[in-house]
């Protein structure tokens, strides 16, 4: 969701359904904190509206402003975390590219698999095996 600072505290607020009023008193008390010019005007984002209409739609259920600012915090936590995840997938598929054949493995000769170190070879045989199939000796 976008998080540049676009909107006055009025179309903030229009946009949220709610008094210019209601968005200063959730500033001060830390529920939607908006960006703030170099003349200290608020400006607010289509994320911070997203959060004020949520505001009001946990309001509607009954929870508290305590209890609707720790739900934020703990959604924005949520969204942090869910990033950082992503980040690290994507390193660890980043790394896993580029290091091919991490995992090399040879047959045994009692036909089972033999994990072997990257970089090593098996030792070559030079022996001669004819197969027949039974019966014909």
């Amino acid at each position: 969701m976008a998080t540049a600072p676009l909107f006055a505290i009025a179309v903030a607020a229009e946009l949220a359904g709610m008094h210019p009023q209601t968005l200063r008193q959730y500033d001060r008390i830390g529920l939607v904190c908006p960006s703030r010019t170099a003349g200290k005007s608020r400006r607010y984002s289509m994320r911070d509206v997203a959060q004020l209409r949520e505001v009001a739609r946990l309001g509607t259920e009954g929870i508290s402003l305590e209890g609707i600012k720790r739900i934020l915090e703990l959604e924005n936590e949520v969204a942090s975390l869910r990033g950082r995840v992503r980040q690290l997938e994507s390193a660890l598929a980043d790394e896993l590219l580029r290091r091919p054949g991490r995992r090399v493995f040879a047959a045994a000769e009692d036909g089972g698999v033999t994990p072997l170190r990257s970089g090593t070879r098996t030792s070559r045989r030079t022996e001669l095996v004819i197969w027949r199939p039974d019966g014909l000796e």
